[in-house]
């Protein structure tokens, strides 16, 4: 267990604005150990649906979460203790019941997600909270590349998904929690320049000192 507790940064933004190339590559720049803790283990297991109802799901409602669980242990790991995270499988979006990934914080924390913000309980234990904002046009051309080449799906899917769920919970979810970043950077922007931003930033929070209570 980490005997302190860590340095905690939340990212959000839509989907594909560029929240875990940055959180990588912010990882790299950070001294110590760092954990990056992405949000995707905490859809709802929905093993009790048909195949061809869960491939329907809306995964883009932040309804679509356990947020109960998932404030619990973000609330354990601020506070340095390790937790049993469980296992989502996407491609049959399921949980696997009996299997659990020990997580721990380390020196930082960084939490990235479409829904990191949405919930005043999961984003109250940010030290730092940095929104990634790109144009739709630019989202929409980097999940169509993702979701073709990297997990197989026809453009017709891609398209259909992106206009009925993907932009609309954007738009109503993602979008209004901007209000509470620390930062707003552009994911049309390099990530070193946007990563060193963000570095600059946890230097000068931790020369300060953080007051959490102000949070």
């Amino acid at each position: 267990m980490n005997s302190r507790a860590p340095f905690n940064i939340g990212i959000a933004g839509p989907s594909c604005a560029g929240k875990t190339s940055l959180a990588r590559r912010l990882t790299e720049l950070l001294p110590g150990s760092t954990t990056i803790f992405g949000l995707d283990s905490y859809y709802h297991d929905l093993s009790h649906l048909p195949f061809s109802e869960r491939k329907k799901f809306n995964f883009d409602n932040p309804e679509a979460l356990e947020d109960a669980m998932l404030a619990a242990h973000l609330q354990q790991l601020a506070c340095g203790e390790p937790i049993q995270r469980p296992v989502y499988d996407f491609p049959t979006h399921t949980r696997a019941g009996d299997k659990f990934e020990e997580v721990q914080a380390g020196d930082f924390l960084i939490v990235e997600g479409l829904f990191t913000f949405y919930w005043p309980q999961v984003r109250g234990i940010f030290d730092l909270r940095v929104f990634v904002h790109a144009p739709d046009r630019v989202c929409f051309d980097r999940r169509k590349v993702r979701d073709i080449e990297e997990r197989g799906r026809t453009m017709d899917f891609v398209l259909a998904q992106y206009n009925e769920t993907v932009r609309p919970g954007s738009e109503s979810f993602i979008l209004p929690t901007q209000q509470f970043a620390h930062l707003v950077i552009s994911g049309e922007q390099p990530i070193e320049e946007s990563a060193r931003q963000i570095y600059g930033l946890v230097e000068a929070k931790q020369s300060a000192g953080v007051n959490r209570q102000g949070r």
